[in-house]
């Protein structure tokens, strides 16, 4: 199985269209090919990962049983022209997991192969909060958060999610295994991730790393080819 990521910026003319893919949800994607899970993700502003929502960025997030049914999803799909033909920043990448912890709405990804041996990778992280937790998890995000602007050998980084405040998740791009190692094991990164785990914040999470494949486009300015 093969996932994909589409990440979008809407035109401002564009953004109440874009406000639609939450209320119509999976509608239109229910005759996908090879469709086996699907997201629509708002958000934080600019892309970022704090609770001020974006009115314009948003990603979606899909699971294909093969790699073909991706390219066809990709290329020639109503839902991806009209995405491309809204937006005035449009990114899409194929990802091939070779690491998953987790589950996500019940679904964990299956993997294939080791990690690469070099060159670049992804990672998604995914939570649900407990509400009960939420106060405490937010506490600590904003220095996770600027440490991950920051990190060096990171290629792009953009926080998503399902739901406000109680269901988040980040999605990002490394130069490599040792640059994504390097910010995830130090600094605020890991103090966020022990206070989570130690809380037990989390009613259901999933940590995947991926193989990036023809990650293309646009995103925050940085063309991907």
């Amino acid at each position: 199985m093969i996932a994909v990521i589409v990440l979008v910026d809407f035109k401002p003319e564009s953004k109440w269209w874009g406000f639609t893919r939450f209320v119509l949800g999976r509608w239109p994607l229910r005759n996908i090919p090879g469709l086996s899970f699907s997201k629509i993700l708002g958000s934080g502003h600019e892309g970022g990962f704090g609770l001020k929502p974006s009115a314009t960025r948003q990603g979606l997030f899909c699971l294909f049983e093969q790699e073909i049914q991706a390219d066809q999803f990709l290329r020639h799909s109503k839902v991806v022209t009209a995405y491309r033909a809204r937006a005035r920043e449009f990114f899409s990448c194929k990802l091939q997991a070779y690491s998953c912890k987790g589950s996500w709405s019940g679904t964990s990804i299956p993997v294939e192969g080791n990690a690469p041996a070099s060159g670049p990778i992804a990672a998604l992280t995914r939570a649900s909060i407990r509400p009960s937790k939420a106060s405490a998890f937010w506490r600590n995000s904003p220095p996770a958060e600027l440490s991950l602007a920051k990190a060096q050998g990171c290629l792009i980084a953009v926080g998503l999610g399902e739901a406000p405040v109680l269901r988040q998740a980040t999605f990002s791009i490394w130069e490599s295994v040792e640059a994504m190692n390097s910010y995830a094991r130090t600094g605020a990164h890991m103090d966020a991730i022990k206070a989570s785990l130690g809380g037990q914040h989390f009613s259901e999470s999933m940590f995947v790393r991926f193989r990036p494949i023809s990650p293309q486009g646009v995103w925050k300015g940085k063309v991907f080819a």
